[in-house]
C-alpha cells in the first residue's frame, strides 16, 4: 500500500490493484507543481470527495471525465452532477459502505461546511465527511475537514483504524494539538499522516506538534508527491 500525499488536503492511495485518489486539487494547488498533475491522478480508479469546497472538489468533475473513474461521495452532490454533468457516480451516505473492487469504504460523520461558490452566494453541496478505507489488512481512517468530535470514540472503537491521515492545519480544522489529542484519546494509530497544512501562511507550517503530541506513534510527513509505504 502507498499513501501519496498531493498537497493540501489531497491524497492518492494505491491499494489492492485499485488508486483511490481523495479531493484531489490540482487547478490553483500552490504545493502542487502543474508539471507533476498528471503523474498526480495517473491510473486513478475512483475519485472521493468529502466536500464540496473549492480546494477540494474544483477538478473532481473534470478528472472523472478525464481519468473515466467515477466520483463517490455523499449522495446529493453525486445526484446533481450524474444528472448535470454526465458523470459516473457513487452516492451513499454516513453509516453506507461501498466495495470499491475490493476496498471497502465507509463513510463517517465530519463537522465542517460544504458549498459551491455561485453568484448569488454559496449552494448547498451536501454535507462533509470523513471515510473509513479498509484494504490490504489496514483501516484508513480519513478525517475530511474537521474539528475534534464525540463521534470519534465510536469511530476508533467500532473501525479500529491502525492508520490516521487527519487534517490538522488548523484555522479551517482542527490543528496540530487537537489532532494529537483527538489521536491519543480516541484512538489506536500505529502510523499518522497530516494534511491541510502548508499550504497558505494561516496554515500550520509544520507537524512537529502533532509528532511531539504523539510519542509512540509513527508520524509521517511526507514530501509532496512522497509516499508513505505501508
Amino acid at each position: 500500500m502507498k499513501i501519496i500525499w498531493l498537497g493540501h488536503g489531497s491524497f492518492r492511495i494505491e491499494a489492492a490493484g485499485q488508486v483511490l485518489l481523495i479531493d484531489p486539487w490540482l487547478t490553483g494547488n500552490p504545493a502542487l507543481p502543474e508539471d507533476r498533475h498528471d503523474e498526480a491522478v495517473a491510473g486513478g480508479t475512483h475519485i472521493l470527495l468529502t466536500h464540496a469546497h473549492f480546494d477540494h472538489a474544483a477538478d473532481v468533475i473534470a478528472l472523472s471525465k478525464k481519468l473515466g473513474a467515477p466520483l463517490v461521495g455523499q449522495y446529493d452532490v453525486m445526484s446533481h452532477w450524474g444528472e448535470t454533468e454526465g458523470v459516473e457516480t457513487i452516492g451513499f451516505n454516513k453509516g453506507g459502505t461501498v466495495d470499491l473492487n475490493g476496498v471497502a469504504v465507509s463513510m463517517v460523520n465530519a463537522v465542517h461546511s460544504s458549498s459551491f461558490g455561485g453568484a448569488d452566494g454559496p449552494k448547498y453541496g451536501g454535507t462533509e465527511c470523513g471515510f473509513m478505507i479498509a484494504a490490504e489488512g489496514h483501516m484508513i481512517y480519513h478525517s475530511g475537514d474537521t474539528d475534534i468530535m464525540a463521534d470519534m470514540a465510536w469511530f476508533g472503537e467500532y473501525y479500529k483504524p491502525d492508520i490516521g491521515i487527519l487534517a490538522c492545519g488548523g484555522y479551517f480544522t482542527m490543528d496540530m494539538a487537537k489532532a494529537a489529542w483527538a489521536a491519543r484519546k480516541y484512538f489506536d494509530f500505529k502510523v499518522v499522516i497530516p494534511g491541510h497544512y502548508r499550504t497558505f501562511p494561516i496554515l500550520a507550517q509544520t507537524a512537529d506538534e502533532l509528532r511531539a503530541g504523539l510519542p509512540g506513534v509513527d508520524v509521517r510527513t511526507p514530501e509532496v508527491m512522497g509516499a508513505v509505504e505501508i
